[in-house]
């Protein structure tokens, strides 16, 4: 007779029996599948409409089409490259002075209806540039006009009343409306303009510790904003970008010297970008158009093409090695793959992300860090049963000491991935976007779809069916007859 010391069993415990969540999985997945691919949903309602309720008031209603918005290299579309002439800035960076440049251009094409444009600065040894991507823009020279050139800025004066009254009627009158649409009925330019404006900063208040904006004028410029605010004290002066308002502050006395605070209820981001844009304004940046170049919507097919057959392939070689090497729990890790997959892309058409090659890359790199949890947990397995576990406490005990080395991966990935987000640009940023997305979605398939798939056999008779789940008849009869002695 031997006596020795028996592994630990863990206790386990569970709220939901496997059955309620793998159901609540499986009804989430297959709403997800159909925004994903509405017909999935639309074949069946239509047929359903034609026979069942052919007669009927009351049908059942077509899904909302909501299509994947792709980037420049896969919809086809406008890409520009500005060099920046950076000689003249004084008193702020480069790197500010463009941020501020590069928020007016943003605003400028959203105006030309381009969705998610892409506008990024970059710097070549010595020279600053900025990069436009309009996507689904092939209209270059529409593109061209609109982006135009270096924003300006303005101070304007209020209108007197009477001309505010009579311009608001002819406005509201269809004869005269098209002839002043571009008048503005309440304000009127200055002689004030961000020519004068050396700098704008944050800074913040001495006594509440608010947010604030300092302006500074040069000497011909503190001049005219001292005749401005005696001449309209307690009265509004706006400040306009672009002939759009960014702010409208109310002089509170007249100010000499240069000097003056924009105060109100600001966030810190709030006052950032209000000095940022004026800054823009206030810089003269000159900005030449370098480089210009349109790429076709048939290029971009033949990408998203190549892009999905590589995914098809890869995802069919993963499930037949997983199948080959893992059976059963290969299988079942196929099956929480393809969920996976349905589950990512809703959330990419939800967001939604802008696809480009590169986010697709980072998709497919997830699927890689979804199929890395079940190997780890799936070894960890066949290791509880050669010390003799039965079948539902090594599926839990697998799980419970894979779990570490997947989440200490998985962070570490996570980590990277939102370090690039955070310091990358264009196709970097998309890059870790798309990575992050599949990472965290990867750790829900590994845990609770390929543990609910593997604890729905417990108690079954598959759970006998050792050659299916990496089990040998010995190694268990081995621990009944130690636990016998």
């Amino acid at each position: 007779m031997a006596l020795r010391n028996r592994p630990p069993i863990r206790k386990t415990s569970s709220r939901l029996s496997p059955g309620l969540t793998l159901l609540g999985v499986v009804i989430f997945v297959a709403l997800a599948a159909c925004v994903v691919y509405p017909k999935l949903w639309d074949a069946p309602a239509a047929f359903i409409n034609s026979r069942a309720l052919a007669g009927a008031s009351w049908k059942i209603p077509q899904l909302k089409k909501i299509p994947f918005r792709l980037g420049l290299d896969l919809r086809g579309g406008t890409h520009l490259v500005y060099e920046a002439d950076v000689t003249q800035v004084v008193g702020a960076s480069p790197s500010e002075a463009l941020e501020g440049v590069r928020d007016v251009i943003e605003r400028r094409v959203n105006l030309f209806g381009v969705a998610e444009p892409v506008v990024e600065v970059n710097r070549v040894g010595d020279h600053w540039r900025l990069i436009v991507e309009l996507a689904g823009i092939t209209d270059i020279e529409a593109a061209i006009k609109q982006i135009g050139e270096t924003p300006l800025l303005e101070f304007r004066k209020p209108r007197p009343e009477e001309e505010t009254q009579k311009l608001i009627e002819e406005l509201r009158s269809p004869t005269s409306a098209a002839s002043i649409a571009r008048t503005d009925p309440y304000f009127i330019p200055t002689e004030l303009n961000g020519r004068f404006l050396k700098r704008a900063s944050v800074a913040f208040d001495q006594t509440s510790y608010t947010p604030t904006v300092d302006l500074e004028f040069d000497d011909e410029g503190a001049k005219l904003f001292e005749k401005l605010t005696e001449e309209y004290l307690q009265k509004p002066i706006a400040i306009y970008l672009d002939g759009v308002a960014i702010s409208v502050p109310t002089v509170q006395s007249v100010i000499t010297g240069g000097k003056a605070v924009i105060s109100g209820r600001f966030t810190v981001q709030e006052a950032k970008e209000l000095a940022e844009r004026l800054n823009a304004g206030a810089l003269p940046i000159p900005i030449k158009l370098i480089a210009q170049e349109t790429v076709g919507a048939a290029l971009g097919a033949e990408s998203v093409s190549q892009s999905l057959k590589a995914g098809v392939a890869g995802f069919l070689l993963v499930a037949l090695f997983m199948i080959a090497r893992y059976r059963l729990p290969g299988l079942f890790s196929a099956i929480a793959l393809l969920l996976y997959v349905s589950i990512v892309l809703f959330v990419f058409k939800a967001v939604p992300v802008t696809l480009t090659l590169a986010g697709i890359a980072g998709f497919v790199l997830s699927i890689g860090f979804a199929v890395d949890a079940n190997v780890l947990i799936f070894e960890r397995m066949k290791e509880e049963f050669k010390k003799g576990f039965g079948f539902s406490q090594g599926v839990s005990e697998g799980f419970s000491r894979a779990w570490p080395s997947i989440r200490d991966s998985n962070i570490s990935a996570l980590i990277t991935a939102v370090i690039l987000f955070w310091m990358g640009a264009g196709v970097v940023k998309g890059f870790a976007l798309t990575l992050i997305i599949g990472i965290l979605v990867s750790l829900f398939s590994a845990i609770f779809i390929t543990h609910a798939l593997l604890r729905l056999c417990a108690g079954t008779r598959a759970e006998k069916w050792y050659w299916l789940f990496l089990r040998s008849r010995n190694d268990e009869s081995a621990q009944l007859a130690t636990s016998k002695s």
